[in-house]
C-alpha cells in the first residue's frame, strides 16, 4: 500500500469520456481534483483522464484497444512521475460498460506509484493463480 505522506502529489486517476465532459461517475468526482471540462485525457490538476467511452449516439464506441493505448500513456507518465501517487478509479467499469476482467490487465506492469482499486487487484490475484 502507498504511503501517501511520502510522495508530492496524488492524482486520482478517472476515466473520461472523448467529449471530456466530466458530468457524471468518477469523472464527475474528479474535477474536485482540478480536472479540466473539456479536456478528455492526460493530467488535470491533480486528476489524470484515460478515454473508456464515447457520448455522441452515432459515433463508433471506444474499443479496448483504444483504453489499452490510453493506459499505456498513463503508465509512462507515471513512471516518470515516480514521486507522485496515482490513485486508479475502476476506469471503464462503470458508465462505459467494460468489466474489470477486461481492464485489470492492462495495468499488470504498472509502475509501484501506482495504485489500483480493489476490483483490479482481485482480478490480477484471481489471474495469477489459475
Amino acid at each position: 500500500m502507498l504511503d501517501n505522506h511520502s510522495f508530492e502529489n496524488v492524482i486520482f486517476v478517472f476515466g473520461s469520456n472523448r467529449q471530456g465532459r466530466h458530468g457524471k461517475g468518477a469523472a464527475l468526482k474528479a474535477m474536485e481534483y482540478g480536472a479540466v471540462y473539456g479536456q478528455p485525457e492526460g493530467l488535470q490538476g491533480n486528476a489524470y483522464a484515460i478515454i473508456t467511452k464515447e457520448l455522441r449516439k452515432y459515433w463508433p464506441k471506444v474499443t479496448l484497444d483504444e483504453v489499452a493505448a490510453g493506459v499505456t500513456r498513463f503508465l509512462s507518465f507515471a513512471g516518470h512521475h515516480p514521486t507522485w501517487a496515482f490513485t486508479v478509479s475502476p476506469i471503464g467499469c462503470g458508465l462505459a460498460g467494460f468489466s474489470p476482467k477486461e481492464i485489470a490487465p492492462m495495468f499488470r506492469f504498472r509502475p509501484e506509484n501506482v495504485l489500483l482499486p480493489w476490483e483490479f487487484r482481485a482480478e490480477l490475484l484471481d489471474a495469477n493463480s489459475g
